[in-house]
């Protein structure tokens, strides 16, 4: 059983780090922002947007259940198992509901368009539900999605979050239905996606996770799922604060490059921001519990001579008010540009905007030689996977190493030199891929 007590109201700070100085006609800045939320455990007090007396929280667990799910029937029973386990981990206080997924979404548990709030009856009663799970039908998870979204809207909840799983492809509904879903939900709820067997299209579940800020995974074997789904759902109840902003404001002839996370893994979030101002845009970050991640800033300045200086960037952390109230600042830091005639110091490449250029280019190389291997062209696999096995050696990512080492067979890490192997296991090769954007930090 879980510790039900309520994390604390996490303290933010942000940490910029760079190589400020440019040459002569220099525009380009780059700067790795390391944001940390600290003190939101779970030693009694309540959090300052979340767990007010647990009521501020929702979760809805999403379980396909279509026909494939009894292929083989160990797939229906860790589903069962494993949302018995989440149930098991909630908070008391925490809303909650169950939804089973096939070509529709039904409630399962409490039903009637309602959320349960968790407590020793409800916890045993959903648990009970779940022995009427069974497979038959097919898979539209944008039904399901849009189903999570009215149920956790009902009931006025700060934190809202889901967990989907699934073992298959979504046939039965168009691709532009689960996109116009994704856009729907996108900034309504958080939710984790994990894929369970290897029928599942690693793409699809990713891209759920990323569209709605959440983590996405495969359980090659149903029998981790109990304890995969555990995990999550403890992670879920250590969100203390949510609808948190990445705000960027440029002075006047700076232009936006991209925003990045970069670790715990690799998001691109340039393409989603949304105005908050004159020169100021907002990038979602979603919920924190107690927590750093490290963002990838990149801004072009006008040129300046030398010996100028100017602020190139305000980045400020912003937890928004889902009721419409003002927005509250959390911490801030800055980014500089300086123009020198110092070579030493306008070359020197920080080693922060270093270490994450790489992973990011990790991250990309994987997918291609991934893409490359499907389509049959092994060169190009080779040159692209040879790369990340490079990539992954130099920066002491050891995890997606030894994913590679199951796709490629290393001859030379250190000049990338490999074979692809004859064989490979479709379980490995969708691990890389799901996991291919998983990053590991910078040693400072």
């Amino acid at each position: 059983m879980a510790n039900f007590s309520k994390p604390t109201a996490p303290q933010f700070s942000v940490d910029v780090y760079q190589n400020e100085f440019l040459p002569e006609g220099g525009r380009e800045v780059s700067a790795i922002v390391t944001v940390t939320s600290t003190g939101g455990g779970t030693s009694g007090a309540t959090g300052v947007a979340g767990y007010a007396d647990g009521g501020g929280a929702g979760v809805v667990i999403m379980v396909d259940c279509s026909g494939s799910m009894d292929y083989p029937a160990t797939k229906m029973r860790g589903a069962r198992e494993a949302t018995a386990a989440a149930v098991d981990t909630l908070r008391d206080g925490t809303s909650f509901a169950v939804v089973a997924g096939t070509h529709v979404a039904k409630e399962v548990y409490p039903g009637n368009g309602r959320l349960a709030v968790a407590d020793a009856r409800t916890r045993a009663e959903a648990k009970q539900a779940l022995r009427s799970l069974s497979a038959g039908g097919g898979t539209a998870i944008g039904t399901w999605l849009r189903l999570a979204d009215r149920l956790l809207s009902s009931a006025g909840l700060t934190i809202r979050h889901g967990i989907l799983l699934t073992d298959g492809r979504n046939e039965h509904e168009a691709p532009e239905e689960l996109r116009a879903a994704l856009d729907a939900c996108a900034g309504r709820f958080t939710c984790d996606a994990r894929g369970v067997g290897t029928d599942w299209e690693v793409k699809e579940v990713t891209a759920i996770a990323s569209a709605l800020l959440g983590t996405a995974d495969i359980v090659a074997d149903p029998a981790g799922l109990a304890a995969d789904f555990t995990a999550m759902m403890e992670q879920a109840m250590g969100k203390g604060v949510a609808d948190v902003v990445l705000r960027l404001w440029t002075p006047v002839g700076v232009e936006i490059g991209y925003v990045k996370q970069v670790a715990p893994t690799v998001e691109d979030l340039t393409g989603r921001r949304t105005e908050a101002g004159p020169r100021a845009g907002d990038y979602p970050t979603g919920s924190w519990g107690d927590e750093s991640r490290d963002y990838h800033v990149s801004v072009r300045v006008p040129q300046a001579a030398i010996g100028r200086e100017m602020l190139a960037a305000r980045v400020s952390l912003i937890a928004l008010d889902p009721a419409g109230g003002d927005p509250r600042p959390l911490s801030q830091g800055l980014v500089r540009a300086v123009w020198t005639d110092d070579l030493a110091m306008s070359t020197s490449i920080n080693p922060q905007v270093a270490h994450y250029t790489g992973q990011a280019e990790l991250a990309d190389v994987i997918q291609q030689g991934l893409d490359a291997r499907k389509s049959g062209d092994r060169d190009g696999a080779t040159a692209k996977l040879g790369r990340a096995v490079q990539l992954a050696a130099a920066s002491g990512n050891a995890d997606t190493a030894k994913l590679l080492s199951k796709v490629v067979d290393v001859v030379d890490a250190a000049t990338g030199t490999v074979r692809l192997k004859a064989k490979v296991a479709e379980a490995d090769e969708m691990t890389l891929e799901t996991r291919s954007t998983k990053t590991v930090r910078v040693k400072r």
